[in-house]
């Protein structure tokens, strides 16, 4: 069977478990933005704080993704607990990161000057520093996306949903006549979904950040 036969052949399945794929990833990306922009927020300004916050993602992203599941399953189960958890801590760094720069990042002189027009620090923050920082934040969801694309086929070892089901299946049936089919669907579409996240990201930039900020 040639591999069109054979996603012709399992195309809902297979429509499924990109579906599956897609939600996972972009759910976790939610979670991981709000929490690492709060991260962000709350340690930009003080330099031990920013680097701890920095450090601690950074070591969470070192841990293998096979063992951080492995280690997850006693706790949570499987299924989608973990996968969840894992994606959601992997994704922290790049946010977390890119909020802390791009918030350092504002002209003081920008918040001198809403200060002086009586806002508050709430409103500075959302009216002024967040807005300035969001295409450093913008581009670490896109790096985190990007890892959380590959990082999302592990969860299949626990049961998870999404395209790693079709690639361990493949990668278990070695020698069989639709192994290999099965293996590079999976691939392919991790590929495609990464491709259509960084483009809908590209649009959500056009859209959300202005001309000059842009310039």
């Amino acid at each position: 069977m040639s591999f069109w036969e054979y996603v012709g052949s399992r195309h809902a399945q297979l429509l499924t478990d990109t579906y599956q794929h897609a939600s996972a990833v972009f759910q976790c990306m939610v979670l991981a933005t709000v929490l690492g922009v709060a991260l962000g927020v709350a340690t930009y300004r003080s330099e031990w704080a920013g680097a701890l916050a920095t450090m601690t993602t950074a070591t969470i992203l070192t841990i293998p993704s096979l063992a951080m599941i492995g280690l997850l399953i006693p706790i949570v189960g499987l299924g989608v607990a973990p996968t969840v958890v894992a994606l959601t801590l992997y994704g922290l760094l790049p946010v977390v990161r890119n909020a802390i720069v791009g918030l350092r990042g504002v002209d003081p002189a920008l918040v001198d000057a809403a200060k002086g027009i009586g806002m508050s620090r709430t409103a500075r923050l959302f009216r002024v520093e967040l807005p300035l920082a969001w295409p450093p934040i913008l581009t670490g969801i896109r790096v985190a996306t990007q890892m959380l694309m590959g990082i999302a086929a592990i969860a299949a070892f626990a049961s998870g949903p999404g395209l790693g089901n079709e690639i361990f299946r493949g990668i278990a049936s070695l020698g069989s006549a639709n192994a290999l089919n099965q293996v590079l669907s999976g691939t392919l579409g991790i590929v495609v979904l990464a491709l259509l996240f960084d483009a809908a990201y590209v649009l959500i930039g056009r859209l959300t950040i202005s001309r000059g900020i842009r310039a």
